[in-house]
């Protein structure tokens, strides 16, 4: 179990400020638990009545908060479990179908401001629980065990960038809170072990089945470039590509995983058509720069996702800037805008515009994603917003709850 305390403040808007602590608490195998204490603060000239605890007159107010970097609000949600007055305060639960460990600080601090001219001095107990459900996926496909979601993500172009942020997506899922894999379908070129700081490792056997290499943030990674020396080329035919990524797939013993990126090679060939026909695949994201080449190999990669009914959750535009490490100067080499056009037409969330940043190089090359998301917050804060919307997107679809019926054979 790991547990993260943070620290904050807020003005309770009467010349009066407390700390709060904000506890996240992580378990393998189990959803974050994340708990706020506020501490009492007495508010001077308030009417009596002010101080009487009307729970439902609580859930109404709860109810209107916004969900931070979102436009909805705990009531769109039903994220407002339980409001409980007990003898200690009041206790008030809030559950989310999409990781919040990263919005919980924001979120306690709209709670107390909205209920504090209710509450007055009694304690408020916040927690909050997140439960990531499985979405429906394309029909005729075979559930994989210990995968919740899967997140295709494709460029149709090689070169713009999709290893690197699929390597980034998941890293900030899991700091949001998510259980997260990511399975590196590049077979020819497999980068997803160095990016992820697991190139050393190799996975572990179980029942003849392989265990994911789990990084230092967590992660669940699985490669072929596990199976193989670093420098020998993966000469295969069509036909062996696809079973490999099957076996990849189905063989690994995934480990109750809410979210697994797919890292695509570049095209629409064996190993895309291997996974629209085999793999349950919750959605796609596409990553593009605003070049106009890469662009139109973008659309053949949105028009085969179409095709085969699974649904584009945003375009990633990457590489939109480059900001001079000496002077500062931004500069739009690609051209300006390529992804953003491409995803009103679309009619898909833009997920974010990402600069050609020597930082992720860095950190890509270096296996050290942590790193970046500490050192350089305003990437960070592009990463976590498009992971963000991508579970916001998932989470929106209906649920798959195919795995818990039986099996029909008809003899």
């Amino acid at each position: 179990m790991q547990t993260t305390v943070c620290t904050g403040y807020f003005d309770n808007g009467f010349s009066q400020s407390a700390a709060y602590r904000v506890k996240v608490r992580t378990r393998k195998g189990k959803p974050p638990e994340i708990n706020v204490h506020f501490p009492p603060v007495s508010l001077p000239n308030l009417h009596t009545e002010t101080h009487i605890m009307n729970i439902q007159n609580i859930r109404t107010l709860l109810d209107t908060v916004a969900v931070p970097n979102t436009a909805r609000t705990l009531g769109g949600e039903k994220a407002v479990r339980s409001v409980e007055q007990r003898s200690d305060g009041i206790h008030i639960a809030l559950h989310f179908g999409f990781p919040v460990a990263h919005i919980a600080s924001e979120t306690a601090d709209r709670i107390q401001e909205i209920l504090m001219p209710l509450t007055g001095d009694t304690h408020i107990h916040l927690s909050m629980d997140t439960e990531i459900g499985t979405h429906k996926v394309q029909p005729g496909v075979t559930t994989i065990k210990g995968v919740k979601n899967i997140i295709a993500v494709a460029s149709g172009k090689g070169g713009v960038g999709k290893s690197t942020t699929t390597a980034n997506l998941a890293a900030a899922m899991a700091r949001m809170g998510a259980r997260v894999g990511v399975l590196d379908a590049d077979l020819y070129g497999p980068s997803q072990p160095t990016m992820l700081g697991v190139d050393d490792r190799k996975p572990d056997q179980k029942n003849q089945k392989l265990i994911p290499v789990e990084s230092s943030n967590g992660i669940q990674v699985m490669s072929i470039g596990f199976l193989v020396d670093t420098d020998q080329a993966v000469v295969w035919r069509g036909p062996m590509v696809s079973q490999a990524l099957q076996q990849l797939m189905f063989q690994s013993e995934w480990d109750e995983v809410d979210y697994l990126f797919i890292d695509l090679p570049p095209g629409t060939g064996d190993i895309q058509l291997t996974l629209s026909q085999r793999i349950p695949v919750t959605g796609s994201v596409i990553v593009t720069t605003p070049q106009d080449i890469a662009l139109i190999d973008a659309r053949k990669a949105v028009d085969m996702f179409r095709k085969v009914n699974i649904p584009i959750l945003g375009v990633l535009e990457n590489m939109s800037v480059h900001i001079c490490s000496n002077c500062g100067h931004s500069e739009a080499l690609f051209g300006t805008d390529g992804g953003k056009d491409l995803a009103a037409r679309l009619n898909v969330p833009l997920l974010g515009q990402l600069p050609l940043s020597l930082p992720v190089r860095e950190a890509m090359d270096g296996g050290t994603p942590a790193q970046l998301f500490d050192e350089h917050p305003a990437i960070a804060r592009i990463y976590t917003d498009a992971a963000f919307q991508i579970a916001l997107g998932i989470a929106d679809k209906g649920k798959d709850f195919s795995s818990r019926f039986p099996k029909i054979v008809v003899e």
